[in-house]
C-alpha cells in the first residue's frame, strides 16, 4: 500500500474562523481523509511539530509527500528542506499544492522564483485536461470546474513542465499552467494549482481524484539502482 504523508502549515485554520469553518480539522485532515478513502495509507505532519513532523523516520516511511503552505514558508527550516530534497532525489514522490508554489522545497527543486500573478475574487476556474492520456487525468472529463477559486495567472516562473496535464481558465480572463509534472533525480514531482484555504476545494470529487491519481503516478518505482561512481568496463578493453 502506498504510504502518503500530508504536510500542511496548519496556521490559517487556527486563527481564522472562516477557514476553520471550511476545514475544522485542517486542510491536511481533509486531504488525508480523502486519500485514505481511496485506499492509501495516510499520516499527517504540520509546521509546528518538532522538525515540522518530517523526521528522518517519517520520511523513510513515506512514498509520496503532499505539501500545502502559504504564509509561513520562511519558517520551514533549511535542514528539513534539504532532508526532503534528498528523499525526492532518492525517489520519494512530491505533490506541491496551490500556494506551495512559493515553498522553499519547490523553489529549491525548480531553481526559479516560482512567482506568478494572483487575485482573490471568488471567481470560477475551468480546469482543462490538456494531456488526456496521462495517468493523472484518468477518470476525468475533458474539463471540470471549481465554482470559487483564487486566481493564479501567467507568467508562472517555473521551468517548462516535462508534461503539462492541466491548464486553467479563470472568469476574469487569465490562463494558468495548473498541473505540471517534473522529474528530479529518481523522484517525480507534480504541482497542482487548485486549493485556496477559504473554499471547500479539497472536498470536491474531481480534485480528490486528481490527488489520488497523482499519488499513484509519483510513487517510487522498482527500477534499477543507478551506479554513480568510477566503474570498471563491462566489455574487454584490450
Amino acid at each position: 500500500m502506498t504510504r502518503v504523508t500530508v504536510w500542511n502549515e496548519y496556521r490559517h485554520e487556527k486563527d481564522s474562523e472562516a477557514v476553520a469553518e471550511v476545514y475544522p480539522d485542517g486542510i491536511h485532515a481533509a486531504i488525508a481523509d480523502g486519500l485514505a478513502e481511496r485506499g492509501f495509507e495516510t499520516r499527517t505532519a504540520t509546521l509546528d511539530e518538532p522538525e515540522h513532523g518530517l523526521t528522518e523516520e517519517v520520511l523513510d516511511g513515506t512514498d509520496v509527500l503532499t505539501w500545502w503552505g502559504h504564509r509561513a514558508h520562511a519558517e520551514v527550516s533549511d535542514e528539513v528542506v534539504e532532508r526532503v530534497r534528498d528523499r525526492v532525489l532518492d525517489g520519494m514522490g512530491l505533490l506541491v499544492l496551490h500556494s506551495g508554489h512559493y515553498s522553499k522545497i519547490f523553489k529549491r527543486l525548480m531553481g526559479t522564483t516560482c512567482g506568478l500573478k494572483w487575485r482573490e475574487a471568488g471567481e470560477r476556474e475551468r480546469v482543462w485536461v490538456v494531456e488526456p492520456g496521462h495517468p493523472i487525468a484518468a477518470g476525468l472529463d475533458e474539463y471540470f470546474e471549481v465554482p470559487e477559486a483564487e486566481m493564479y495567472g501567467e507568467r508562472f516562473d517555473v521551468p517548462a513542465p516535462e508534461t503539462l496535464v492541466f491548464a486553467s481558465w479563470f472568469e476574469g480572463g487569465e490562463l494558468f499552467r495548473s498541473g505540471c509534472c517534473y522529474t528530479r533525480g529518481n523522484g517525480r514531482i507534480f504541482y497542482f494549482r487548485p486549493g485556496h484555504e477559504t473554499y471547500p476545494i479539497y472536498y470536491q470529487e474531481e480534485i480528490l481524484r486528481v490527488l489520488a491519481n497523482a499519488v499513484e503516478w509519483a510513487a517510487p518505482t522498482d527500477g534499477p539502482e543507478p551506479t554513480l561512481e568510477n566503474v570498471d568496463p563491462i566489455e574487454n578493453l584490450d
